[in-house]
């Protein structure tokens, strides 16, 4: 009898490799999700809640839309960016300091195969706090969806974008207070001057020229248009800029993942 033992194919693609890690990474921030899944709808709520009693904004229009509704999607996709950066940030620098990254370099995952699972668990995070947020707020403010599937592009893409980043940005820093730094100088100031709160005409012109290149703009821009059907800016453009800073971010994020960067000793 042989008793040899055979070594399990693993073929193009180690799915088996690649679900567990994602898997741990949803297992991560479901555990606490008091604090990943229930704190960012509060933080919505006293958003509305702010802008409409105390701002009187229950009243006022953008256009031809009631200012909650222009306001929502803004702070829907705000709550996913946000969500997704932390999520894929933290689980790395964590790892780092912990010194429990090595246990996810050892299996055979492809540098392809890790991105996938921690992008994966950010956006999956991302998108459970964007769907929480919109449930809770629905109950509040009067929601109809234009187009479903420019919503969901966007929403995915958005998701992507800052679940990269904040792979990148993980696995730049040394310690939790640099990953601060991008949140607190990079990802917030961003997300609040992309126009959530605002039309971007209530800007100077020069102001209004620069969120142009401003991705968040165009990341709600686009989501906010799925829910009221107008949109400040190109759709097009904005839809191919996102992808395009999408493409850059997965090859940078790869890059540095072959490259063992601040991973391997």
């Amino acid at each position: 009898m042989d008793n040899k033992l055979k070594a399990r194919h693993i073929g193009a693609v180690n799915w088996i490799g690649l679900w567990t890690l994602y898997e741990k990474e949803v297992g991560r921030f479901l555990k606490v999700w008091s604090q990943t899944l229930l704190g960012p709808v509060v933080s919505s709520l006293l958003f509305i809640i702010v802008f409409s009693v105390a701002l009187g904004a229950g009243s006022r229009m953008v256009g031809d839309v009631p200012y909650l509704s222009f306001l929502v999607p803004g702070l829907i996709m705000m709550t996913m960016i946000q969500n997704a950066f932390a999520n894929s940030s933290s689980s790395i620098i964590g790892g780092k300091m912990q010194g429990s990254i090595t246990d996810v370099l050892l299996p055979p995952l492809s540098a392809n195969e890790f991105l996938m699972g921690y992008a994966g668990g950010a956006v999956t995070r991302g998108l459970l706090c964007g769907g929480s947020v919109l449930f809770a707020i629905s109950f509040w403010v009067d929601l109809s969806i234009s187009n479903i599937a420019l919503l969901l592009y966007y929403a995915l893409v958005a998701n992507t974008i800052m679940a990269l980043l904040g792979l990148i940005a993980g696995i730049w820093a040394d310690k939790f207070d640099q990953v601060s730094a991008v949140t607190n100088f990079i990802v917030t100031p961003l997300s609040f001057l992309s126009g959530t709160f605002y039309t971007l005409d209530r800007l100077p012109p020069f102001w209004q020229s620069l969120s142009q290149f401003n991705p968040f703009f165009y990341m709600i821009d686009g989501f906010r248009a799925g829910f009221i059907g107008q949109a400040e800016g190109s759709l097009l453009i904005g839809a191919v800029f996102v992808l395009v800073i999408a493409a850059v971010l997965w090859v940078a994020a790869l890059a540095l993942l072959r490259s063992g960067y601040k991973l391997k000793a």
